[in-house]
């Protein structure tokens, strides 16, 4: 029992009625000593005894949770008790009442059935052991636990973009008081201001989520250290019991939780197929954007309860904190939604630029030159001032939903005119997305005959050749704004500067032309 608790308390039985497990689970592999081991959380303590696990709640109040009193911590036990049954339903088997010796309850206990340790997915993860099929299982049960989970009004106003704000708000206050210690001030504020433009610029995305009931009653907490793997199927136990609107979330943020940690854990690979296991079984198609944005939201999480843990411990080092907050930034950075505006006069290769760097970024390609191609032939045969404006005003519109919904895009077009770029910039704002700009530029003479070429092979939507490609070249009103890449020699060249002036991964300047 935990030190603080008085001498002479003893558990009083209570029965309970349980199937066996069948034959090669968990019940079959226990094998611990019968010596009691007291492993500690920031909420309770846990005593693992022979084949049992008796957790008893601390009597703290962390702001997020409240046990002080014993009415507030039997209600924990009985609410611990029914939502773990739904993933685990032959580990948890009842509470029972911790009496003193006057027989008086001074605090209750959740028994579990005890886990062996070879079974749990983080050793077997650390160890460097093919989890696949283990992940593979994890992310069926996961789905087909979705599938049926509570679904109502109130979860979904939780679970949406007004309720994941509130969570990130609620969580950047609660680490305030680390601000400037364990988390460096400029981390926090990089942290908020990432997380809070996405969910602003992305209200679209969440409201369609939320009509195809995708936002449920979830487990909350997945963790690798509380999965435990079997040949009959995975146990996943310890769900969120405290507060039941941090289990309101997003399916695909419930399944983020575990991928987050696993990454963490030095298996990136194995996150990768677990999101990709469960987008197969579930059927949900997969948002990489919301997907970034969701394991961010989970590391920071963790990044809070590292930050308690050191201050209830009064241990030294930060390295925890530091690890998830930084897993927390890159997953934000890679979810930060992009319009990238890729222009230049003819034959200065602006397509092939952005061709690649849309294969680099996952991105939409948005062309004028394929919108204008689209359209009647009286429309697409207008290139007066009328007819350009409604090409780049379908660009934009089409640009607008692709961001809204989570999609960074690249607008391959001239952008020759500052009025266009101003259109394009009114987009970015309104939907809190960043915008880049980049001018591919070459000596004109090269760009002429390029376009000449590119006309002559019929193989591009683009009509300009020699003549037009030197006119608009005239034309261009100055785009002090755009980086600007000198495209007069191997496009390779040109994406690999272009990459670390923008600071985008050089590594798609392998992409396929």
């Amino acid at each position: 029992m935990p030190a603080e608790m008085p001498a002479g308390v003893k558990a009083r039985s209570t029965t309970v009625d349980i199937a066996p497990f069948s034959a090669a689970t968990a019940g079959d592999q226990i094998a611990g000593p019968t010596v009691a081991q007291i492993c500690e959380t920031h909420s309770a303590y846990v005593v693992l005894a022979s084949d049992r696990a008796y957790k008893i709640k601390k009597h703290v109040n962390l702001g997020f949770l409240d046990f002080r009193t014993l009415a507030a911590r039997k209600a924990a036990c009985q609410h611990e008790l029914v939502l773990n049954r739904r993933l685990a339903p032959d580990v948890y088997e009842g509470m029972a009442a911790i009496e003193d010796s006057h027989g008086k309850v001074i605090d209750y206990v959740l028994i579990m059935r005890r886990m062996p340790e070879a079974a749990r997915l983080s050793r077997l993860a650390q160890h460097g052991d093919d989890c696949g099929d283990d992940v593979r299982a994890i992310a069926k049960l996961l789905a087909r636990f979705h599938s049926s989970a509570r679904r109502d009004p109130q979860i979904t106003a939780q679970a949406g973009a007004a309720g994941l704000r509130g969570r990130w708000l609620a969580n950047l206050g609660e680490t305030e008081a680390f601000r400037g210690s364990l988390i460096p001030e400029s981390v926090h504020a990089h942290i908020g201001d990432l997380a809070l433009r996405y969910i602003a610029g992305r209200r679209p995305l969440f409201d369609r989520r939320a009509a195809n009931g995708l936002f449920v009653d979830g487990h909350g907490d997945l963790t690798a250290e509380d999965i435990f793997c079997f040949p009959d199927h995975p146990r996943v136990l310890d769900c969120i019991d405290f507060d039941d609107k941090l289990r309101s979330v997003d399916v695909l943020d419930d399944a983020a939780f575990l991928a987050m940690d696993l990454e963490r854990l030095g298996r990136p690979e194995l996150a990768e197929q677990l999101l990709a296991h469960y987008s197969e079984f579930s059927g949900v198609p997969s948002v990489p954007s919301l997907q970034h944005h969701y394991i961010a939201y989970r590391a920071f999480v963790r990044a809070k309860v590292a930050c308690i843990r050191l201050t209830q411990t009064g241990a030294s080092g930060d390295a925890a904190v530091a690890e998830y907050t930084q897993l927390a930034i890159r997953h934000l950075e890679a979810a930060d939604v992009k319009l990238v505006l890729v222009g230049g006069a003819p034959g200065t290769g602006k397509t092939t630029i952005a061709d690649r760097l849309a294969d680099a970024l996952g991105a939409t390609l948005l062309s004028t030159d394929a919108i204008r191609a689209q359209l009647p032939a009286d429309a697409r045969n207008d290139y007066g001032t009328s007819g350009k404006r409604a090409v780049y005003r379908e660009l934009l519109t089409r640009a607008r939903h692709a961001v809204e919904f989570g999609e960074s895009v690249v607008a391959d077009a001239t952008w020759g005119l500052r009025e266009y770029r101003v259109l394009a910039g009114l987009v970015a704002r309104e939907t809190h997305t960043t915008l880049l700009e980049v001018e591919c530029t070459a000596p004109i003479d090269i760009a002429a005959d390029r376009a000449q070429q590119r006309l002559a092979s019929g193989l591009s939507a683009s009509q300009a050749g020699a003549a037009l490609a030197r006119t608009l070249a005239r034309q261009r009103d100055p785009w002090p704004s755009a980086t600007a890449v000198d495209t007069a020699g191997s496009a390779d060249d040109a994406i690999v500067g272009l990459a670390a002036t923008l600071g985008i991964d050089p590594c798609f300047a392998e992409a396929p032309r």
